[in-house]
């Protein structure tokens, strides 16, 4: 009769002598495997972005990337694309800094034509911007200008339609966020200067936007950890971030019959040129994101991969969605 035990026990030793065999035979093999496992490693560790204290510091509005110190990461040197937007067309709205950048970088990067909008003043991140789409391959479009102003808006819109072939992809993104003690302290030029910029501008885009987006079309907006945790010196851009979050749930349930998802993001403190443009108080800016479990502000490079799953097939299934990135908040 045969042991079953036996026999297992044989072939474990035979096995494991072949593997000292192969092991004193071939010792690069063996090598060949940690580095490899060295290699995943390293590319899976978390980087290592700067923590405050940050030092004082202050630009005037809009501000540019290029002067804040540390310079913010949008994944210029970091983000390896997968084709995953292969052939699409995406508008950005303040697609030259910040999380828009990052937007526009990975987009270009995963196969996708992107057309930037920005205050001509950002001329100088813009054409960086444009650099790193023409590297990957992609057609880039710039489009500076005032997106308070409603014809702008529409002029811009049909520009970026006709030199891209089509938009199926935007993302309203771009924000004004200044820092207030006291509502007596925002006069009516500034709340409407914020409410123009982060709410009609959208509106507008969007409106003329969707008159020719394709089925398969997708929407993503920049709401903010604000829309449901208000700072109280951030009391009219947070009114507009949490309107935000309405305008996606209700403009997703419409678009849904056209076959185009609408989703938001809301991320918390993430280190772009709104921080240091009046967004936040010097104070308040040499410790930004030491509230958060990191005990820093999240990088915009960060945020790169939900835009783009949002705005892919893969996401064929989320509308009306708002995705947290709020550096471990628990919100939305």
């Amino acid at each position: 009769m045969h042991d079953p035990v036996s026999q297992a026990r044989r072939r474990l030793v035979q096995n494991a002598s072949l593997g000292v065999a192969a092991t004193l035979a071939y010792p690069g093999w063996v090598g060949a495997l940690d580095a490899a496992a060295e290699q995943r490693a390293g590319a899976n560790a978390a980087p290592h972005y700067p923590r405050p204290p940050f030092d004082e510091q202050s630009q005037p509005w809009p501000g540019l990337t290029s002067k804040m110190h540390p310079r913010p990461d949008h994944g210029e040197t970091s983000y390896r694309g997968s084709g995953r937007l292969a052939g699409r067309k995406a508008l950005i709205t303040g697609g030259d800094s910040g999380i828009g950048r990052a937007a526009a970088i990975a987009y270009a990067r995963e196969g996708a034509d992107v057309a930037i909008s920005y205050l001509p003043q950002e001329e100088p991140d813009a054409q960086e911007v444009v650099q790193l789409i023409q590297q990957a391959g992609r057609k880039a479009v710039t489009a500076p200008g005032d997106i308070r102003d409603e014809n702008f808006c529409r002029e811009m819109v049909q520009k970026v339609r006709q030199q891209l072939g089509g938009i199926d992809i935007l993302v309203n993104n771009a924000a004004r966020q200044q820092s207030h003690d006291s509502i007596e302290q925002i006069p009516s030029d500034q709340f409407d200067w914020t409410l123009k910029t982060n709410l009609y501008a959208m509106f507008w885009i969007t409106r003329e936007v969707v008159a020719s987006m394709p089925s398969g079309g997708a929407i993503v907006c920049t709401a903010s950890v604000n829309a449901y945790d208000p700072g109280e010196n951030l009391l009219d851009y947070s009114m507009t971030k949490a309107a935000i979050v309405a305008f996606t749930k209700s403009l997703a349930k419409q678009m849904s019959r056209k076959g185009i998802r609408v989703n938001a993001v809301a991320p918390g403190p993430f280190w772009t040129p709104l921080q240091v443009t009046g967004g936040q108080t010097q104070r308040k800016l040499r410790d930004f994101g030491a509230d958060t479990v990191f005990g820093r502000p999240g990088q915009p490079a960060e945020l790169a991969p939900i835009y783009v799953l949002l705005a892919s097939a893969e996401a064929s299934y989320v509308t009306g969605q708002v995705f947290g990135a709020s550096g471990g908040r628990g919100l939305p």
